[in-house]
């Protein structure tokens, strides 16, 4: 990039008007200069009316540019570099370096030669130098991080990590970023890996892709970046703060795990349609009749029987389940959260089984359900759900029990921390239930 392109640049991104009222302000103030040069001349010279009228027209020149001109330039000048609030750390080499040039300056004064005074000055240079250097590194640096749209937890996922230098003629160099711990404790940090960037070109961005796993569900927060560099030298090392708020929802996993098999035979048992219709799943079996075609003769059963028997299928249309996860725990339950938590996992895994088996779906937990719709309509609303959800006290899981009574026309699938003996008649005959103490 040659100096033209970056003055056409410049004037480009300029504030015109602000442009003109710095040349005004600063053609105002050299002429109020030279009328102030001019009248102590003229002092000396011993004209005192032209000495006066000359600094009188200096100070009202000056006064002007401060009354009108200033306050324009400093609403229109976006001093962002004062706010960048730096941090600084001597580092071990750092500090052995101050450490040599305390033996220099103590040889020096002692000695009072020259040339020790000439290596004290260059070592004192150096230390400025560096300074100077990593401030200008830091500066004009923006961070932007990048997540995807769906998390699990337990998943290794990408992240983008991304800087960008807006400054138009200096690079950056030795960069790493890494993550400041939020002020809220409870919730983890999204970044927690550094990630270093050995060069960022001027006036261009570079990307890093980095792996990272969420290892429960949940909220992760990042309220802020440290952009952190040792260049030149390595005696210090400065930091600068980019807030930059970032949430992101990791849902529960849906990997299918040692409780999700065992109970995935009961459970594709326990919503077969009670219809038959053309489908793919068994229905029942019965005599032939003379309208059967002979493709649907069940041979094994036929030769057992000595008669014939044809197989009925049951409508795939017809799979309508309503998931339930009742979130309350009783007290003295062992390992509570160890439980609860795979209760979710399975609850999720339960999930996105209906999700692949393109079922109708309806959840339901203490507070909050979703409308019946195809899985593949509100999968996300339910995991969204899984991912918020909390333990509650044992009383406030009842009326959401005593709900699912009138649910006659939907297979209900429950996961319940409450004992068998504790539940309806009705519904322990009509749901298929998963007890959290048995995981």
């Amino acid at each position: 990039m040659n100096i033209s392109a970056i003055l056409s640049q410049l004037l480009v991104k300029s504030d015109r008007p602000g442009v003109r009222a710095f040349f005004l302000s600063l053609l105002t103030l050299t002429v109020a200069l030279l009328l102030a040069l001019y009248s102590g001349v003229a002092a000396e010279m011993g004209n005192l009316v032209l000495a006066a009228v000359t600094a009188l027209s200096s100070l009202v020149l000056a006064g002007w540019v401060g009354v009108t001109l200033v306050p324009v330039l400093a609403r229109r000048t976006p001093l962002r570099w004062l706010a960048y609030k730096m941090e600084y750390r001597l580092t071990r080499e750092g500090w052995f370096y101050i450490a040599g040039i305390f033996v220099v300056a103590l040889a020096a004064l002692n000695t009072g030669n020259n040339l020790l005074f000439l290596i004290l000055s260059s070592l004192l240079a150096v230390v400025l130098m560096s300074g100077i250097l990593s401030t200008i590194t830091l500066t004009g640096i923006s961070v932007t991080l990048d997540l995807p749209a769906e998390i699990f937890a337990g998943e290794t996922v990408r992240a983008g990590v991304e800087l960008e230098n807006e400054k138009l003629t200096l690079p950056s160099f030795s960069l790493r970023v890494e993550g400041v711990p939020g002020k809220d404790s409870t919730r983890a940090a999204v970044l927690e890996t550094p990630v270093y960037f050995p060069y960022l070109p001027r006036h261009d961005s570079v990307r890093q892709w980095v792996p990272l796993v969420f290892p429960r569900r949940g909220v992760y927060s990042q309220e802020a970046l440290r952009v952190v560099t040792r260049f030149p030298f390595g005696f210090l090392e400065k930091a600068r703060r980019v807030n930059l708020r970032t949430e992101v929802l990791v849902y529960p996993s849906v990997e299918p795990s040692q409780d999700f098999r065992a109970v995935l035979p009961a459970l594709q048992g326990s919503v077969e349609s009670l219809k038959k219709g053309r489908g793919q799943d068994l229905h029942t079996l019965r005599d032939y009749q003379t309208t059967d075609s002979a493709r649907h003769v069940h041979w094994k059963a036929s030769a057992r029987s000595g008669t014939l028997k044809v197989r009925e299928f049951s409508r795939e249309d017809d799979r309508r389940v309503l998931l339930v996860l009742d979130p309350a725990l009783p007290e003295g339950m062992e390992r509570p959260t160890e439980k609860f938590e795979r209760a979710v996992n399975l609850c999720a895994s339960i999930a996105w089984y209906f999700h692949e088996t393109n079922a109708m779906l309806r959840f339901r937990t203490a507070g909050a359900e979703t409308p019946l719709a195809p899985a593949g309509e509100i999968i996300w609303d339910v995991l969204r759900l899984l991912a918020l959800i909390e333990p509650q006290a044992h009383s406030a899981g009842a009326d959401l029990i005593e709900s699912l009574r009138g649910e006659s026309e939907l297979s209900k699938v429950v996961l319940t921390s409450r004992p068998p003996g504790s539940l309806p008649e009705d519904l322990w005959n009509s749901a298929y239930f998963v007890f959290l103490p048995e995981l």
